[in-house]
């Protein structure tokens, strides 16, 4: 299959770590591409830049270091703001521009933005326009299929935004009154492809292997988001395109790769939030890398009370020496040693 084009860009994998908030930091940003992430999109930055000197903006707009092509991906409902973020962010360093039609939040929705722009089709397209006018990186859009399943809309806003101009479409295969609940709709992700010429992607529940291969060959589009199921399992692109290109299954992370990878993604929230914001912030992703280990809910109890990095790395290292430790005769059914 040939290369994913974004504009200019040509994608190394058809892999695309997907934006999500608290989430697609930096740190996690160049972990998931060094995995095989094909292109990683940031967390959402708002387009009201009065805000981005808040600390937490102030880091969203961080892109140096990040392998190219970097895509920032901006949220908002007004067309002159949402262009003014999209041409600051590319003065920051982005190469892409992703505008937010996707987010189902009630605090996004209610400010008419994320998904709740697709209810209101012209304010969709003066928005796309001015975008896209505004800079000369190319643009992307990520929507839901429609607002609900009675208006389920998401033909049109695609071609809405082929028409203004929009170099790749993501689509979450779910209506915003779904949320993330339901199973995602890749028939109708598949009539948005069959509808359009530029590339478009395909998001919601892509957790394994086949569940890649069965949404590209259900779907026909040209590259898959990895959201949540990237959450504490980084190495899932490294499966997924193993799996694509030869059909079979790449053994399991060894829990002494585990580690490593999970003390080196501390060290380096640390290094970018500072102490105090680094250990916050590592308690989550700590949770999600050990969810499915024996033992995780008590070790994340008292893990969740550390506020040091050296103690927190010394932490996890220990809970590591105590699973080497148990003899295989100890373990419990449907653990692994």
């Amino acid at each position: 299959m040939s290369a994913v084009r974004i504009g200019p860009h040509s994608l190394s994998s058809r892999l695309i770590l997907a934006p999500m908030a608290g989430v697609t930091d930096q740190p996690f940003r160049q972990l998931c591409r060094r995995f095989g992430a094909g292109l990683a999109v940031s967390e959402m930055v708002t387009s009201d830049v009065r805000l981005w000197n808040s600390r937490k903006s102030r880091l969203r707009l961080r892109h140096s270091g990040d392998p190219e092509p970097r895509s920032v991906q901006i949220a908002g409902g007004d067309p002159e703001m949402l262009a003014e973020a999209a041409r600051l962010n590319v003065e920051y360093g982005a190469q892409i521009i992703d505008i937010n039609m996707g987010c189902p939040a009630k605090k996004v929705c209610n400010k008419a933005a994320g998904s709740a722009l697709m209810k209101d089709e012209r304010l969709v397209a003066e928005i796309l326009d001015a975008v896209v006018a505004a800079v000369e990186v190319p643009v992307t859009l990520k929507i839901r299929t429609g607002w609900d399943r009675y208006n389920r809309n998401g033909i049109r806003i695609a071609r809405i935004a082929e028409d203004a101009g929009i170099a790749a479409l993501a689509v979450h295969g779910r209506t915003r009154a779904d949320l993330y609940t339901g199973e995602a709709e890749y028939d109708t992700i598949a009539a948005i492809k069959q509808a359009l010429s530029i590339p478009v992607f395909a998001n919601g529940d892509i957790d394994s292997p086949e569940k890649a291969r069965q949404v590209l060959q259900r779907t026909g589009v040209d590259a898959l988001l990895i959201g949540r199921a990237a959450q504490g399992r980084p190495w899932i692109f490294r499966e997924i395109d193993h799996f694509l290109a030869t059909g079979e299954h790449l053994p399991a992370p060894q829990p002494a790769e585990i580690e490593a990878i999970l003390l080196a993604h501390l060290s380096a929230l640390h290094a970018f939030y500072g102490d105090e914001m680094g250990a916050r912030i590592a308690r989550k992703h700590v949770g999600w890398y050990l969810a499915t280990q024996p033992g995780a809910a008590e070790f994340r109890a008292s893990f969740n009370r550390i506020d040091n990095k050296d103690a927190q790395a010394a932490s996890v290292q220990a809970f590591f020496r105590d699973r080497r430790s148990v003899p295989r005769a100890g373990i419990g059914k449907g653990e692994a040693a």
